[in-house]
């Protein structure tokens, strides 16, 4: 049988010519199609801007930039979490403190991140809210204890595009944050091979991520504070003049990988569906296999486009190694993953703060097992894949 790996991107003929006639442009880098993506993403998301960028770390350090977390500020950020969260905030100089999740979901609940604002010693200046897997959690009521301590709000929705929430609310509409963040890895539901990306209503912070993303430098005349080096005798720019009033970066996404992101972002509700289905195939047949075996849990008034299919199992009551039981996946064509170590556990992390306990974090850890989700899969995979764990486990 075919390996299944735990994430694949679906890559059709009408990507590949998306990409082909980009090649054959006039641009391979900062031309049309980047503001053509940008302009669908903000479509699909509800949102008043979209910025691409060229990975969804880069989108995560360009909003710590935008919200200035660096030095004297501290940023709330879930432990389970990928390492991006946390260090697109030190990156910029901030400090970090870790909120617990709930052990079940792997989500950040509004009672942890109340918790972890105990811990904050001089006060909390934002929140990164994580949405694992697809799923989002109590984001309205993360928002108003945000607020009531005056923080500013990221959704690090890089799991999350087109999950949907309350009433007709989209991950990225920042209905409940400033800004959300992206990332088209290619195990994402939406592939750019990489790419990320962030939304915002808010138009200051859209224009100061732009100019972020690319070296800090405007060329809009309205910007220019030098008037006397910008303008020609007419009063008009010189057509090779742009400034810079504080450094950036070089965050900028190719036209090729954004030919490719407005084609798959065509497909992402048909995406989504089908990555639906198959978590529903998936839900049906594990309980099969016992007590010891759980879904992850569910978070109410959520329509998850899900990114990952996570099952938890209690390894230590069965009396079985984890890394044992993915090896033995593998050699059944199986590609499993675990999402993830949590993050005040690394090494650099734990230096700050040696002696700190997250219970929720370390119980969902202990459990996590990421299994194959792709819309490429058949409807007898998830079967196969689950039939392949109970044997693997011993069951």
């Amino acid at each position: 049988m075919s390996f299944l790996p735990y994430g694949r991107q679906v890559i059709e003929d009408d990507d590949i010519a998306a990409v082909v006639q980009a090649l054959r442009s006039d641009y391979l880098t900062t031309g049309p199609r980047v503001a053509e993506f940008e302009q669908a993403l903000a479509a699909a998301t509800k949102a008043k801007h979209a910025i691409a960028c060229s990975n969804g770390t880069a989108a995560l350090h360009l909003a710590a930039r935008a919200l200035n977390l660096g030095p004297g500020t501290t940023t709330i950020v879930p432990a389970v979490t990928f390492l991006a969260t946390a260090n697109a905030v030190r990156l910029n100089g901030g400090d970090v403190v870790f909120a617990d999740v709930d052990p079940d979901t792997g989500l950040m609940r509004a009672s942890d991140l109340e918790e972890a604002l105990t811990r904050c010693e001089t006060g909390a200046s934002a929140v990164f809210n994580v949405h694992l897997a697809g799923q989002c959690g109590d984001i309205v009521g993360i928002h108003a204890l945000a607020r009531d301590h005056g923080l500013r709000i990221v959704d690090d929705a890089c799991h999350a595009i087109g999950t949907s929430y309350g009433r007709g609310n989209r991950i990225g509409d920042n209905a409940y944050a400033d800004l959300s963040c992206f990332s088209f890895h290619p195990v994402k539901t939406i592939a750019l091979g990489e790419g990320g990306a962030i939304t915002t209503n808010d138009s200051a912070l859209a224009g100061i991520v732009a100019r972020d993303r690319t070296h800090g430098m405007t060329r809009d005349p309205n910007d220019f504070v030098q008037r006397a080096e910008a303008l020609d005798p007419r009063n008009e720019a010189n057509p090779w003049y742009y400034e810079m009033e504080a450094p950036g970066l070089n965050y900028r996404i190719p036209d090729i990988l954004c030919a490719l992101g407005t084609s798959q972002l065509k497909k992402l509700d048909r995406f989504a569906t089908r990555r639906h289905e198959l978590v529903a195939i998936y839900d049906a047949a594990l309980p099969s296999l016992g007590r010891h075996v759980k879904l992850l849990a569910r978070t109410p008034g959520v329509t998850p486009a899900w990114h990952l299919y996570i099952a938890l199992i209690d390894f230590a009551g069965l009396g079985v190694d984890r890394a044992a039981v993915m090896q033995r996946l593998t050699a059944q064509g199986i590609g499993t993953q675990v999402h993830y170590l949590p993050v005040y556990r690394q090494p650099y992390y734990r230096e700050f703060d040696p002696a700190l306990k997250l219970r929720g974090a370390d119980e969902y850890y202990r459990r996590t097992l990421s299994l194959p989700l792709f819309p490429a899969m058949t409807d007898e995979d998830p079967a196969r894949v689950v039939r392949a764990l109970g044997q693997a486990l011993g069951l």
